[in-house]
């Protein structure tokens, strides 16, 4: 094979297919429209989002619901400080995405050059400090071959679990580069193998394990990924324990909708009473691959003081945000296995939390029970709007949060596991939701795809009914109208505070989506969402709710961080 001359973007296009990526996620500009449009020449279909957060969540979703890797694509200057915000959220996920952006030529030629160029450059604007100030890694290419070794440096990173970025200067994009045999494109790494614990470390757990009657297990997203679920529910058993999830481990034990007689649910800010009462019971806490955030501690209520055995993959997670007793260093999986083998057999009188009493109060447990319903004349509860959605939507289904008060929502609506659940608030804001939404459906083209969202975020992104509806994709959008910023609204509250800027008049969102191609249905009762009910069973395109929500009831998670200012003033 001769060598041959082509052009840059068009080989790092070809690299890009090479590695069996078969759709990008962007929004082209002037700076990478060369490249988007080559890769979907070639098969690399570019899906076009209506602003750069939405395209860079996108690729979250996408690479959250395949667990490969996802790329997106925008321009520089504006677009890049435009998608700055997903770009730091998608860097907090440990999801596998590389952020590729255009920038301004290396050579000095165009606008806002040297002396000769025509400037200014109104587009002038340093991505990679900014990129590097908020932590991302990024990569900058200064010639061809260059380029060609970045964008295979920057996919290995990524590959590790992580967001970086790419920055290829138009003129790199544009040159000739000398392409022959020998000069292989960019490949993924190979995995790195679960590691176990050390012998020392289990044999501190079974120690510990051997002075607890009631151990509580708790597992999260990390346990997931591990494929620790079912080691975990072998372990209550031999133990006695019973399990709970953190948030982004929920519906982890569910199981075909017998669940699990030893399962709570959730424990934190998202639990239930009778979670609550049960993990205040515990004399011992194994955590598998859960962060321990102030969300699964209640701001420090959800756990009692007692040993506290913290079992991660990554040295640095474990203690993060709360202090463990004992530290163990391993895959959730390997360690799972290994104390599963350790720990001795126990009779039934040596497992409290196994006696009969106890698995029938799990198993008659009823979270309608843990409110009283406050509708009003034209708005739902949305404990109760969650409980009959819960009843209504596919059971083949995803569920996506954007953040706000309306995450209360959270345990009432099931999901098949937690591989289906992704929440949004990694960068504590709203916003980011229906981009996330929009990826996980495209990776999950049979599936329905669910997503949550407040008002104040769907206003945010409301462009992206197009996206959705010119896609086709099966996704249905619950917006939780309660006509204000929620969270604010409550925390003003509770300080007291004038209210009026955080209320919004209220809109009918439901016309709107339907003149982008959605059906749609405006709830405001319980019957409304009944009648409503043949759109959702098994949507054929994208629908849209228009959920009227009573703003008077705040989440949980609220009260829980006006509780914990007060404790701080």
């Amino acid at each position: 094979m001769t060598d041959q001359h082509t052009l840059t973007y068009r080989v790092l296009a070809h690299d890009i297919k090479a590695l069996g990526i078969t759709c990008v996620f962007g929004l082209m500009s002037d700076d990478t429209a060369m490249f988007a449009t080559e890769l979907d020449t070639i098969g690399v279909r570019f899906i076009g989002a209506r602003h750069e957060n939405n395209a860079i969540a996108m690729a979250e979703g996408h690479a959250f619901a395949t667990g490969q890797l996802a790329i997106a694509i925008i321009g520089r200057g504006p677009a890049a400080a435009n998608g700055l915000h997903a770009a730091i959220s998608a860097s907090r996920t440990g999801s596998k995405v590389l952020i590729i952006y255009g920038e301004a030529p290396v050579g000095g030629q165009g606008l806002g050059g040297a002396a000769n160029g025509i400037g200014p450059d109104y587009k002038a604007f340093n991505s990679r400090g900014v990129m590097s100030a908020a932590g991302l890694q990024s990569f900058f290419p200064t010639s061809p071959h260059g380029a060609r070794a970045a964008l295979g440096d920057a996919i290995r990173a990524a590959a590790w679990g992580q967001a970086v970025t790419l920055h290829l200067p138009t003129d790199v994009q544009l040159s000739d580069i000398v392409v022959g045999e020998g000069k292989g494109s960019p490949s993924l790494p190979e995995p790195i193998a679960p590691a176990p614990a050390r012998e020392q470390s289990i044999t501190m757990v079974v120690n510990l394990l051997a002075n607890s009657q009631r151990p509580l297990i708790m597992a999260g997203l990390g346990a997931h990924k591990a494929g620790a679920g079912p080691l975990l529910a072998e372990l209550a058993e031999k133990t006695g324990a019973l399990l709970a999830t953190s948030a982004r481990g929920k519906d982890m034990f569910n199981g075909n909708n017998d669940g699990n007689a030893n399962n709570l649910g959730i424990i934190g800010s998202f639990s239930h009473s009778l979670a609550r009462r049960y993990a205040e019971q515990a004399d011992c806490v194994l955590v598998f691959g859960a962060s321990l955030n102030f969300l699964t501690m209640s701001f420090g209520a959800s756990l009692p003081a007692v040993p506290l055995i913290h079992i991660d993959r990554v040295r640095n997670s474990i203690g993060r945000y709360t202090a463990a007793d004992v530290a163990v260093v391993g895959d959730a999986g390997e360690v799972a296995a290994q104390i599963l083998a350790a720990v001795p057999e126990r009779s039934a009188e040596e497992k409290p939390f196994h006696a009969a009493a106890v698995r029938q109060d799990i198993a008659a447990f009823d979270i309608a029970g843990d409110f009283e319903p406050m509708p009003t004349a034209r708005t739902v509860d949305p404990r109760s709007l969650g409980l009959a959605l819960d009843r209504i939507l596919p059971a083949k289904r995803n569920l996506v949060y954007d953040a706000g008060n309306f995450l209360g929502v959270v345990p009432y609506v099931s999901a098949p596991g937690p591989g289906q659940f992704k929440m949004t608030n990694e960068f504590a804001s709203i916003g980011l939701g229906f981009g996330t939404a929009l990826g996980v459906a495209k990776a999950r083209p049979d599936e329905t795809t669910v997503l949550f969202i407040g008002d104040g975020g769907f206003v945010m992104t409301i462009s992206e009914l197009e996206t959705a509806a010119r896609e086709d994709l099966s996704l249905v959008v619950v917006v939780m109208n309660d006509c204000a910023y929620g969270a604010e609204l409550h925390l003003l509250r509770a300080h007291q505070q004038p209210v009026a800027k955080s209320l919004f008049p209220d809109v009918d969102f439901a016309p709107i989506a339907e003149a982008f191609g959605f059906e749609v249905a405006t709830i405001r009762t319980l019957d409304d969402l009944a009648a409503a009910a043949p759109l959702l069973q098994d949507p054929q395109g994208p629908v849209l709710l228009d959920c009227k929500i009573n703003a008077d009831i705040a989440a949980p998670f609220m009260g829980e961080f006006a509780a914990f200012e007060n404790r701080n003033r």
